[in-house]
């Protein structure tokens, strides 16, 4: 017989996570699915924006205890050595997705979740349940499933996602160093064929996560080979690795990311975080974002669920809405700012820009972040 539950969660990322935590918090049963074990690491610049601090503090999950690196000031290089400046309007915090993620997983379990470590292979939507089975031969079925299981999957083939069809040219390099790197900084260095994002996590651990052109990348014969030859031509990168020593054996990579247009509703599942749509890394706001988006869903889930909301389709439009209401403006912005930054000419002409108008960047910044997640009872 399948496992009966509210509510279940596919992918055990932040986004999801976070949903489950508030979810089980409220009354509703929750099982969560994650193919992988706690603590890992991935792909990720670590950054969060304050702005989800009142919300992660009212799920009793405030990230203080794992003594984040406090931001506060925003540093952008080019090629040619140009370099500007500017406070964070609203500052943000560096922390490890090994300990994040990790730490929210215990919140959840706390409070009475399950947390099954399997891979979905299948959902199915019949009679207004879900039935869901696993790789394991485990089946469930729920009254909702969510999908938060990240950036790609094969599920996004089985439920014929458009944008999984399409070919990427986008790869992403991430590893933790010790070294040299300034207090309240997270520093965005631009290089010909992407951009490297770098910023202190805990224990003063420095996190450099780069995107980089899958093309101008394989002509290289090693991820070293690449960064000696490429990002070091940007001196700002250069003298950062050169002061810092690796804390990973190999960093670690991920393949085909897609920031094209995607789903936020299909076949009845609720797509949050990066499974709904992945904004440009050079933005630094993914993970408040997956944050903000697990509250959306959660919020809208429980009206459901408790007759406030008269069906199923009029929750999903709510859904759709809310999300093009948050995150459609700050998509597009991203999208905008990665094909200027992949020119670099035109970055150059951005960049003498905002020396002359300083006021600029911050502007920019605002359009990529949302405003503070304030709760009430």
């Amino acid at each position: 017989m399948p496992v009966q539950t509210d509510i279940l969660i596919i992918g055990g990322g932040l986004a999801g996570l976070t949903a489950a935590l508030h979810l089980q918090q409220s009354g509703m049963e929750v099982i969560l699915i994650e193919k992988d074990t706690y603590p890992h690491h991935k792909v990720c610049g670590e950054y969060i924006s304050n702005e989800v601090l009142p919300y992660l503090k009212w799920l009793d999950a405030d990230p203080s205890v794992l003594h984040p690196s406090i931001i506060s000031n925003m540093q952008f290089t080019t090629i040619s050595g140009k370099v500007i400046s500017t406070r964070l309007p609203m500052g943000g915090f560096g922390v490890s997705r090994y300990q994040l993620d990790q730490f929210l997983c215990q919140k959840f379990l706390a409070k009475g979740g399950r947390v099954i470590h399997d891979t979905v292979s299948s959902v199915a939507f019949e009679k207004d349940n879900f039935l869901i089975f696993t790789q394991s031969e485990h089946q469930y079925t729920a009254r909702q499933v969510i999908g938060a299981y990240g950036k790609r999957s094969a599920i996004d083939l089985k439920l014929k996602r458009k944008f999984i069809q399409k070919h990427s040219p986008f790869l992403a390099v991430k590893a933790h160093y010790t070294g040299e790197f300034e207090d309240g900084l997270v520093a965005l260095h631009n290089f010909r064929g992407g951009y490297c994002g770098a910023s202190k996590i805990e224990d003063q651990k420095i996190n450099i996560c780069y995107l980089a052109n899958y093309e101008t990348f394989k002509t290289h014969k090693n991820i070293a080979a690449y960064q000696e030859n490429v990002l070091y031509q940007n001196k700002h990168l250069k003298s950062l690795f050169e002061k810092s020593e690796p804390l990973f054996d190999t960093p670690i990579t991920i393949s085909q990311l897609s920031f094209g247009a995607r789903e936020a509703v299909i076949d009845h599942i609720l797509m949050i975080g990066d499974t709904a749509a992945l904004i440009h890394p050079l933005c630094g706001n993914g993970m408040a974002m997956a944050i903000h988006s697990a509250r959306i869903c959660a919020e809208l889930l429980l009206l459901f669920f408790k007759g406030e909301i008269p069906d199923r389709t009029a929750m999903e439009k709510r859904y759709l809405i809310s999300w093009n209401h948050h995150f459609k403006s700050r998509l597009w912005m991203g999208r905008a700012l990665s094909a200027l930054f992949e020119k670099e000419y035109l970055t150059e002409k951005l960049l003498g820009g905002m020396v002359r108008l300083p006021f600029l960047l911050p502007l920019i910044i605002k359009k990529t972040h949302g405003h503070s997640l304030t709760v009430t009872e």
